[in-house]
């Protein structure tokens, strides 16, 4: 329906920047998206079904943090740590626990931090900071999850838990509709997620930085907002990061700290697979967590 109105308006400025953003944000995330989905897919054809429960604390308190510390053994970006935590709750897994690796994941993960140590170099308090601030959000959103936290806000798919590998199936057959079915499901959400970030990218004038970099508190509730918008990956948001100089050290840990947790293509993704009840709660939440969290310890460490 678009293009008969002509063609003309594709080879505006304004559209081919917003093409390239919208195509370069989805191609920087598509393949830990299929990370991701492979990892959900290979869970729940393979992986006994009480292994993780085996594995896990007994008491949700407890499985809460230790969940957030394995986030470390996933070296992908936000939108891998989705579909597998989905699968871990479809696993029997506790949503806290669950939530808790979704969020720590993308953010403390060796790839991530190494990332972070070279785009501030000489600043391992930088490093530290995004380490702590990050398990220390993730930690307090899985023990308000264990608090305040409804599984009606959860798509009836996640209430209930699967027993693992059926008999009279193959595990192969069944890995790959999984994967199928997953990857199709949320790269819809992920595509309007980078479409909605291009949209902020191409339309918000570089002149409003300016504006907020001169504030301590302005400058942390701009970056971490910013952060919400831009979707950069977490594999790449230290350079941005780095790049923002005119805002002080705490402002640029609350993008760091924020962006992999909460950012529009995650909320898409999180709205396609929990359901849009859980994402716009979790996300408002986990927002103000990280901020809270990024000032304590940036404040402490920077």
């Amino acid at each position: 329906m678009l293009l008969l109105t002509g063609t003309q308006w594709l080879s505006h400025p304004a559209v081919q920047a917003w093409r390239t953003v919208s195509l370069a944000i989805t191609v920087q995330a598509l393949p830990f998206l299929l990370l991701g989905t492979a990892l959900s897919g290979a869970i729940n054809a393979f992986v006994p079904a009480d292994l993780f429960t085996r594995v896990l604390p007994k008491r949700p308190a407890l499985a809460v943090p230790v969940a957030g510390a394995a986030g470390a053994i996933l070296p992908g970006c936000e939108c891998a740590s989705v579909p597998v935590a989905s699968s871990l709750i479809r696993r029997g897994v506790t949503p806290a626990a669950a939530f808790a690796f979704l969020l720590s994941a993308p953010a403390i993960n060796p790839v991530v931090l190494t990332a972070t140590a070279v785009a501030f170099p000489g600043s391992p308090a930088m490093v530290a900071a995004r380490l702590l601030a990050s398990l220390a959000t993730a930690a307090v959103m899985g023990w308000l999850w264990l608090w305040l936290g409804r599984e009606e806000w959860l798509r009836p798919l996640l209430r209930h838990r699967h027993t693992g590998h059926r008999h009279g199936h193959s595990r192969w057959t069944e890995f790959r509709l999984g994967f199928q079915h997953d990857f199709l499901h949320a790269g819809g959400f992920l595509v309007l997620g980078a479409m909605a970030a291009a949209t902020f990218n191409v339309t918000v004038p570089g002149s409003v930085l300016d504006t907020f970099s001169g504030s301590p508190w302005l400058s942390v509730l701009f970056l971490a907002g910013l952060a919400v918008l831009l979707a950069v990956c977490s594999e790449a948001d230290a350079f941005v990061a780095a790049s923002l100089t005119g805002f002080s050290p705490t402002a640029r840990l609350a993008f760091l700290v924020v962006g992999p947790m909460v950012d529009l293509k995650l909320i898409a993704l999180q709205a396609g697979t929990f359901g849009r009840a859980f994402a716009w709660r979790f996300s408002t939440a986990t927002t103000v967590v990280a901020v809270a969290a990024s000032v304590l310890i940036g404040g402490a460490l920077l």
